[in-house]
């Protein structure tokens, strides 16, 4: 009798820890699950954020699903540090930029999704330049040597049988100069990333776009494999702190991407009161231009690598020295 009464208080000790065990799993699970008081999301005032602007409408009138805090900046130089601080958590930044920030940080971000496909565009009066063999021995005015614009468009030429020094590259230091010397000499070429395609279509009826640049990297490419604009970044501490709240955001920004795509209108005034273009006319003409999009995954990273691998081939330095390994690309 004595025996039978050991083994039961055996058993009960037995239970008790184990009660105890569960319990303080539970209560350290509760603590890695426990959200921000706010998600620090930085934005550029362009193409790579259009997409968000629903979800700043929703999160500014307290209907999203978590708290959000929004920094829109004018270049990605102004959000890098504040990502490399840890004063953001996720930021919408160039393709590029994002290679560079990862080999910056030694792997310290992860891309989440792609936001904006190819953005660049052709404009000119001459409706004879209708193929990429139609530059040959032409000028081309663009922005900056060294940057995107000139990579893609050099990758292009070569891609087509044309060397560059076959075509005379103009480069000017902003978009805007080149806008504003096609609306005066609407005969000329120049490339040009939206809005300022629409602005410069506007300022001179002369113009149109003649070449998509996205298509043509398209047929040099072959399926799978387009021009990436834009990118959204997480800090990697803060996805392994906050899964969740960065899973929400993933889920809000689709579905905000989703409404942009199909009310254009709305997103126009939303656009514009986000200060990303000044006029809603130009705005509502350029958002359907601007290949704004939710990529995520395998599709996700099968674009972005194969984009990031021909920028590091035309200069390592345009995607921070080396393309990034296989843990920049999420998969949830």
């Amino acid at each position: 009798m004595r025996q039978g009464v050991k083994e039961a208080f055996g058993r009960k000790m037995l239970i008790l820890a184990v009660m105890a065990v569960l319990l303080l799993g539970a209560l350290a699970g509760c603590g890695q699950r426990e959200e921000p008081a706010a998600v620090r999301v930085g934005g550029l005032k362009g193409p790579t954020s259009m997409g968000l602007v629903f979800l700043r409408e929703q999160a500014q009138s307290g209907q999203a699903a978590q708290e959000y805090e929004f920094t829109m900046a004018v270049a990605a130089d102004e959000l890098l540090p504040l990502m490399i601080k840890g004063e953001l958590d996720i930021a919408l930044i160039p393709a590029n930029v994002a290679s560079v920030l990862y080999n910056k940080t030694e792997g310290g971000v992860s891309v989440i999704d792609i936001n904006t496909l190819g953005v660049l565009y052709l404009v000119s009066g001459d409706n004879t330049i209708d193929s990429m063999e139609s530059l040959r021995g032409r000028t081309v005015y663009l922005t900056g040597k060294g940057t995107t614009p000139d990579y893609v468009l050099q990758y292009l030429l070569r891609a087509n049988g044309i060397d560059p020094s076959e075509c005379t590259l103009e480069y000017r230091s902003e978009a805007t100069e080149v806008a504003a010397l096609l609306a005066e000499q609407p005969q000329a070429a120049g490339l040009l990333p939206q809005p300022f395609v629409t602005v410069a279509c506007a300022q001179n009826e002369e113009l149109d776009v003649v070449l998509d640049m996205n298509q043509q990297w398209n047929l040099a490419q072959g399926e799978g494999n387009s021009m990436v604009t834009g990118v959204t970044v997480v800090r990697n501490a803060f996805l392994q702190e906050h899964p969740g709240a960065v899973q929400s955001f993933l889920e809000e920004h689709a579905a905000s991407v989703r409404a942009i795509q199909e009310d254009p209108d709305k997103g126009a005034q939303l656009v514009v009161a986000a200060e990303i273009i000044t006029k809603e006319p130009i705005a509502r003409k350029a958002i359907p231009q601007c290949n704004i999009t939710y990529i995520d995954g395998e599709e996700m990273r099968q674009a972005l690598s194969g984009y990031l691998q021909v920028l590091f081939e035309q200069d390592p330095a345009s995607v921070g020295g080396k393309v990034p390994g296989e843990d920049f690309y999420y998969a949830p």
